[in-house]
C-alpha cells in the first residue's frame, strides 16, 4: 500500500473515532459503563468470528502474545475513558484524550529506548499548561477528568505497540488474528469493573439511542476500524500516525457541539487549543524550526 493511501485511511479512522465520543455519551445514558463495553465488544467479537473464523485455527504464540498485549491496552483505555465519559462532556473527554499523542514519544522511549526529542518535551510542557487551563483549580477536577487522563497512557502505549507488533506483519491472516485477539481481550477486562462496581446498581434500558450507539461503536468503530488500523499503520511512521490522530479531538468536539449542543467555557477553549498546539509542536516543531532558519538565511542574503 502507498504511504498516502495509508495516511488517508488513518484520517478516516480518526474522523470515525471522533464521533464515538458522542455515540458513547448517548449510550451511557441508557447503560452502565461496563455493560456498555461488554455489549459493544461482544458485537465486535460476533462479527469477527463470522467473517474471520477460519483464521482462528492456527495462531502462533508470538501473534497470541502480541494480540493479548494490544487487547489489554485497548481494554484498559476503553474502560477508563468510558467511565470518565459518565462525568465528562464528550468534547472535553476528546480533547483530554488528545494528550495521548503527545505522550506517545515517551511510550516509544520506554519500549524501544528511542531518544525523546527536544520539541517533544516542549510539546508536553505546552499541552500540560493547556490541561491546567482546562481545570485551573484542583477542586474543579472531576473523577471523570482523572479517569480520561489515565486512559491517555493506555492509548500512548497502544499506538506504540501497534507500531512495534505490526511492522513486519504482511499476511492478512496475521492481521485478522491480531484484531480478533484484541477485541476478545476487552470483554474480560470490562467484566472486572462490572462485578466490582456496576452489578449491584445495574442500569440498562433498550431503546433506539442505545441500539444505534452499540451498532456504531461495536461494528464500525471497534471491528472495522481496528481492522483498518492494524492493517495500515505499518505503512507510515509512528510520528505521522500520531499527528493524524491529533485531529481526533477536533473532529470529536465539532460533532459533540453539533449533535449534543455542548458548550465549553472560554478558558476551556484556550486550554484545549493549547493542548492541540502542544501536540502539533511535539510532532512538527523541528520542521517549523528549519523553515524559520531558512527564512533567516534568505533575509541575511537580501540584506
Amino acid at each position: 500500500m502507498k504511504v498516502w493511501k495509508a495516511e488517508l485511511a488513518l484520517v478516516f479512522i480518526t474522523l470515525i473515532w471522533g464521533a464515538t465520543f458522542t455515540f458513547t455519551k448517548n449510550g451511557l445514558e441508557n447503560s452502565s459503563p461496563s455493560l456498555f463495553l461488554i455489549l459493544r465488544f461482544s458485537i465486535s467479537i460476533l462479527i469477527a468470528i463470522i467473517f474471520f473464523n477460519k483464521y482462528l485455527r492456527k495462531i502462533d504464540k508470538l501473534t497470541l502474545r502480541n494480540g493479548i498485549i494490544l487487547g489489554c491496552l485497548l481494554g484498559g483505555g476503553f474502560v477508563f475513558q468510558t467511565y470518565g465519559l459518565v462525568d465528562v462532556m464528550a468534547s472535553k473527554s476528546a480533547i483530554i484524550t488528545g494528550l495521548s499523542v503527545t505522550l506517545t514519544p515517551f511510550a516509544f522511549w520506554i519500549v524501544t529506548k528511542r531518544k525523546i526529542e527536544f520539541w517533544q518535551i516542549i510539546g508536553v510542557i505546552i499541552a500540560t499548561i493547556g490541561l491546567w487551563l482546562f481545570n485551573p483549580r484542583i477542586d474543579t477536577i472531576s473523577r471523570g477528568d482523572i479517569l480520561v487522563i489515565i486512559s491517555t497512557f493506555f492509548w500512548a502505549f497502544y499506538i506504540t505497540y501497534m507500531d512495534v507488533f505490526t511492522k513486519n506483519v504482511e499476511k492478512f491472516a496475521e492481521t485478522a488474528q491480531l484484531v480478533i485477539i484484541q477485541i476478545i481481550c476487552v470483554v474480560p477486562i470490562a467484566l472486572i469493573p462490572f462485578f466490582l462496581f456496576d452489578i449491584h446498581n445495574l442500569h440498562f434500558c433498550i431503546n433506539t439511542k442505545l441500539i444505534t450507539s452499540l451498532a456504531y461503536n461495536g461494528i464500525i468503530a471497534s471491528f472495522i476500524l481496528t481492522l483498518i488500523h492494524t492493517s495500515v499503520q505499518r505503512y507510515t511512521t509512528p510520528v505521522k500516525a500520531a499527528l493524524i490522530f491529533s485531529l481526533e479531538p477536533v473532529f470529536a468536539s465539532i460533532i459533540a457541539i453539533i449533535l449534543l449542543q455542548e458548550e465549553l467555557k472560554y478558558w476551556e477553549y484556550i486550554g484545549g487549543s493549547l493542548m492541540l498546539f502542544g501536540v502539533i509542536v511535539s510532532e512538527i516543531g523541528p520542521l517549523f524550526f528549519l523553515i524559520w532558519l531558512k527564512v533567516l538565511k534568505i533575509r541575511r542574503k537580501i540584506d
